[in-house]
């Protein structure tokens, strides 16, 4: 297990059995019946329901080592992407076509405007704008950020990442530049399964940040354990997470488990690019291709301590987990499910005996 610097909202002091029925505060998310009938009309809730996205699996997010070849032509993408691009580009324009829905930042209510800017990384020497999301190789992307302006040396440099100096966030702008530059520069962002990433937070944060141990682990242990009073915050389990999460409103959670529709708006910005932590080299070397990078700027290898989250990971908790605890948390992060083409967890007691 493991955690960053912490998000800007402390865990609220709830009631353990309130209800969960309360306003989610999401004004501009469609109603899950809306929802359903764009799905449906997209074929993607189909393709849900037979599993079929789940049969389209993509590659390994890290091919077998070898020199960076960014500079050679990139070979076309399989046919299983092409459909899975495809699918993720019919339904963010079937949602975002509602008429409810944002079509500028502008648009979006000031709360949700300030999450987004601050997730919009500037470049204005490579005019790109990235949206970063936490836990999908974020950090990576900042230390090329900080490569392209010249405050870092290398992209292999160790150490600490600083995740606020020497990066241009677009929040910190004037409302002419930021229109300009969401007109005029390249967008993109990076996706990864939503439970994915929340497994990755949680084993990451409170497995090994002290910080969020103390800031969230302690108030969900005394919310969701009995005389848990004691705990130093390090010991909280998968399911109090989980519990946690049902209990947040989804525009006060930190960002590290925050949906990532929420971070990015996919709606109000008409992103470029958007590439996958599964084919995190591949769709990397695309954007820096896009952008101009260049030809020593490669995406950083992994860490020597980084744990990833395997599929035998995410299998063993899910299905240590009860079923009803995901089901009711998974309308919280339905869009990034739906929208980025990521079929629903499997947890079937056949899958789960395997």
């Amino acid at each position: 297990m493991q955690p960053r610097a912490p998000g800007p909202a402390e865990p609220r002091r709830v009631p353990p059995g309130r209800s969960r029925a309360r306003s989610r505060g999401a004004a501009l998310l469609p109603s899950m019946l809306m929802f359903g009938v764009i799905l449906a009309s997209s074929g993607l809730l189909l393709m849900i329901q037979r599993g079929i996205l789940a049969q389209v699996g993509p590659p390994p997010p890290h091919p077998p080592a070898g020199p960076p070849s960014r500079r050679e032509p990139p070979a076309g993408p399989g046919l299983e992407l092409e459909v899975l691009r495809d699918t993720r580009n019919r339904t963010i324009r079937a949602l975002c076509g509602q008429r409810s829905m944002p079509r500028t930042v502008w648009d979006l209510p000031a709360g949700q405007r300030r999450t987004l800017l601050r997730h919009l990384l500037v470049s204005d020497k490579y005019r790109f704008l990235y949206c970063y999301v936490p836990k999908v190789a974020c950090s990576n992307w900042k230390r090329i950020l900080k490569v392209l302006d010249g405050a870092l040396e290398s992209v292999d440099v160790q150490g600490k990442m600083d995740h606020k100096s020497d990066l241009v966030f677009l929040g910190d702008m004037k409302p002419e530049e930021i229109s300009y530059r969401l007109k005029h520069y390249y967008k993109f962002l990076f996706v990864r399964n939503p439970m994915e990433r929340l497994l990755s937070a949680y084993r990451n944060k409170f497995g090994e940040i002290k910080e969020y141990q103390q800031k969230y682990g302690v108030e969900i242990v005394r919310r969701y354990r009995k005389s848990g009073g004691n705990s130093a915050g390090d010991d909280v389990t998968f399911s109090e997470f989980l519990r946690y999460l049902l209990d947040e409103d989804v525009e006060r959670m930190n960002e590290h488990w925050m949906p990532i529709y929420n971070l990015c708006q996919p709606c109000a910005v008409r992103y470029d690019f958007i590439g996958s932590y599964e084919r995190l080299r591949d769709d990397a070397d695309h954007v820096l291709e896009r952008i101009q990078a260049p030809s020593f700027i490669r995406f950083p290898e992994r860490q020597a301590w980084y744990k990833p989250v395997t599929a035998q990971t995410l299998h063993y908790y899910l299905c240590n987990t009860q079923r009803r605890l995901i089901k009711e948390l998974l309308p919280k992060y339905i869009l990034d499910f739906s929208l980025f083409a990521y079929p629903l967890p499997n947890i079937t007691s056949e899958f789960c005996r395997q």
